[in-house]
């Protein structure tokens, strides 16, 4: 990952866009030093602006946060369709959905940390309740076109929650380089698609 932490690394404002830039800067910061490594003096600082410009688009440290969060589960999102719409057997765009996720996990830490931050919730959704092109929707979907028999008296959306509980576990394991890694241990990738197989077949084989 590129390290581009000083805050005189101004670049991309130049009477732009304020608010992207802003949003960017705030990725960027999270991506570096963390959800509390930066304030909104660092954000205009970085960006070449007064603190008070700040204000015009953003409340406050809190609503810069949400709106990367908001964009980062938007990305997200997009992705998660492009996997699910190419090619193959449903099963396999089924498991590259969990490659993409990963994939996003690593490559956009910023975005990503933001997304979990303990105020942050999936696109605002209403009465928590995610919308069908959501990521959380998407999987759902994917989950009945991928397995479309179903799984008996179990909701789709709690195998969904069970698959994304494992691949958020995953991607924090190994941001956090706590992964075991070495001969014998899976990858990322196939540590997921082995698991998601396992909470699948639980759902779905002979319940007592």
């Amino acid at each position: 990952m590129r390290h581009w932490g000083d805050p005189s690394d101004r670049r991309g404002y130049h009477h732009g866009n304020l608010k992207e830039a802003l949003i960017d800067a705030a990725r960027r910061f999270i991506a570096e030093r963390g959800l509390l490594g930066f304030t909104l003096v660092d954000a205009a600082k970085l960006v070449g602006v007064t603190p008070a410009a700040l204000y015009r688009h953003f409340r406050g440290r809190e609503d810069l946060v949400a709106e990367v969060a908001f964009r980062g589960f938007t990305q997200l999102a997009e992705r998660l369709a492009r996997a699910l719409a190419g090619s193959g057997t449903p099963l396999e765009r089924f498991t590259r959905m969990g490659e993409a996720y990963l994939d996003f996990a690593e490559k956009e830490p910023g975005y990503y940390a933001a997304m979990f931050a303990a105020r942050s919730s999936e696109e605002g959704a209403p009465g928590g309740q995610a919308p069908p092109d959501s990521a959380f929707g998407l999987l759902v979907e994917a989950l009945k076109k991928t397995f479309p028999d179903g799984f008996g008296t179990v909701d789709p959306r709690f195998v969904a929650l069970e698959v994304w509980a494992l691949s958020h576990g995953i991607a924090m394991l190994d941001a956090a380089g706590q992964l075991p890694r070495g001969p014998g241990l899976p990858d990322k990738h196939d540590l997921l698609r082995a698991g998601v197989l396992a909470i699948v077949h639980g759902a779905t084989g002979p319940k007592r």
